[in-house]
C-alpha cells in the first residue's frame, strides 16, 4: 500500500467553490427563512401596485439571517420588476445623510455629486425614485449619527417601503418622535436557527464548497455543535473554511475531527481584537474612560474623559467612539432622553472572552 494514497498532490484542493463560504455568499434559495421572506415580500407588494409599501423594522441577533434573507428578496425584486427601485444600504459603513445620499446617488447611476450639498442630492434621489418606486433597505440602521434622509424619504418620495435592520429590538424607540410617528414600522424579529436548521445550513455549505465526501461525519458534528453554541452561522461558516484549510495544510484529503478542534482554536482571533491593537494614545484613553464608567450616557462619558486631562472637542470624542465600535471594543445603544430627543449609552466589550465561552 502507497503511503502517498491520502495525501493530496499540489494541484489538488478539497475546495471547489470557497466562495460559497463567505457570510456575504447568497444561495439560490436560502433555507428556513421562507416565512420571514414571504413577510418581506407582501410589504413590497403594493409597490408593485403602484400603491405605497409598507414599513418594516427587522431585528434579531447578529448570523441568523437577517442581511441574506432581505438581499434576496431584493434580488427577486430586481428579476421580478423594472418598476421598483432596490436600494440596500450598510449604515455602519455609510452612517450620516451625507454619505447616505452620495450611496443612493451612485446606485442610481448618477454620477455628478461633486460639489453638491446634502439637499441638492436629496433632491437629484428624489427626481429619480419619484418616476417609478423605491425599496430602501438600512442594514444595521442602530449605527446612524443622524436621522434627516429618513425624515426626507418620508416626507418626498412618493411610493416607498423602507426596513431598518438592527441586532436591537429597542432601536425604534429611541428614534425622534418626528420619525417613528411617519415610520410606523411593522415588527419583524428573527428567531436563531434550531440545531436542526444549523446542520442544514452547514451541510448545504459543505456541499457547495468542498469535494464530495472529504467530509468525516464526526468532524460535520463538532462544526455543528460549536456553531449551535454560539448561535452565528457566521462561525459556522468560518470553522468550515478554517478546517478546510488545516486539512489542507497536512495534505489530507479529509476533513477530521481534529482538524475542526484545530480550527476552533483559531476563533478568537476570528472573532476579536485586542485593546493593544488601537494605535493611538487618545483612542486608548477613550476606552478606558468607557471601561470605568461603565454604561454612562456619551455626555457624561465625555465628562469623565475631560477630567482625566482629555483635550479633544466632544465631536472628536463622538468619532472616537463610532470608531471603537466599529472595532468591536464598545457597544453603543440609542435610547431617548438626549437634548434632541434621544442620546447613546456606551458599553465596555470584552474583547478578551472567546467565542466558545459565550
Amino acid at each position: 500500500m502507497s503511503l502517498f494514497k491520502d495525501m493530496l498532490r499540489n494541484d489538488e484542493s478539497l475546495f471547489v467553490n470557497a466562495v460559497a463560504l463567505d457570510y456575504d455568499y447568497m444561495p439560490k434559495e436560502i433555507k428556513y427563512r421562507e416565512n420571514e421572506q414571504h413577510y418581506m415580500a407582501s410589504c413590497i407588494k403594493p409597490l408593485l401596485q403602484k400603491r405605497n409599501g409598507r414599513n418594516l423594522f427587522i431585528c434579531g441577533a447578529p448570523g441568523i439571517g437577517k442581511t441574506v434573507a432581505c438581499r434576496h428578496v431584493l434580488q427577486d425584486l430586481e428579476d421580478e420588476s423594472d418598476e421598483v427601485i432596490p436600494i440596500y444600504i450598510n449604515c455602519w459603513q455609510k452612517n450620516t445623510s451625507y454619505k447616505i445620499l452620495i450611496e443612493i446617488c451612485s446606485l442610481l447611476g448618477y454620477k455628478l455629486t461633486h460639489n453638491k450639498k446634502t439637499d441638492e442630492l436629496f433632491n437629484v434621489v428624489k427626481g429619480i425614485i419619484n418616476k417609478k418606486s423605491a425599496v430602501f433597505v438600512f442594514d444595521e440602521a442602530d449605527k446612524l449619527e443622524d436621522y434627516d434622509f429618513l425624515y426626507m424619504i418620508l416626507e418626498e418620495i412618493y411610493r416607498k417601503a423602507i426596513f431598518c435592520i438592527t441586532n436591537s429590538r429597542d432601536w425604534v424607540a429611541g428614534l425622534e418622535d418626528r420619525i417613528r410617528s411617519r415610520l410606523m414600522p411593522e415588527l419583524l424579529e428573527f428567531r436563531p436557527y434550531n440545531a436542526n436548521e444549523t446542520e442544514g445550513i452547514l451541510k448545504e455549505r459543505i456541499k457547495m464548497a468542498f469535494e464530495r465526501g472529504v467530509w468525516e461525519d464526526d468532524a460535520v458534528e463538532i462544526a455543528v455543535e460549536k456553531t449551535c453554541e454560539i448561535e452565528d452561522i457566521r462561525t459556522g461558516l468560518y470553522l468550515l473554511r478554517e478546517s478546510g484549510n488545516v486539512a489542507e495544510d497536512r495534505s489530507s484529503r479529509k476533513v477530521s475531527a481534529a482538524d475542526v478542534e484545530n480550527a476552533v482554536k483559531r476563533l478568537p482571533e476570528f472573532s476579536s481584537k485586542k485593546s493593544s491593537d488601537i494605535e493611538d494614545d487618545e483612542s486608548k484613553m477613550v476606552l478606558d474612560v468607557v471601561k470605568k464608567g461603565q454604561g454612562k450616557r456619551i455626555g457624561e462619558l465625555f465628562e469623565d474623559y475631560k477630567a482625566a486631562g482629555g483635550n479633544s472637542v466632544y465631536k472628536t470624542f463622538q468619532r472616537k467612539i463610532t470608531k471603537l465600535d466599529k472595532d468591536g471594543f464598545v457597544v453603543t445603544e440609542k435610547i431617548p432622553g438626549g437634548k434632541e430627543g434621544n442620546t447613546t449609552i456606551v458599553k465596555y466589550k470584552d474583547v478578551t472572552k472567546k467565542l466558545t465561552e459565550f
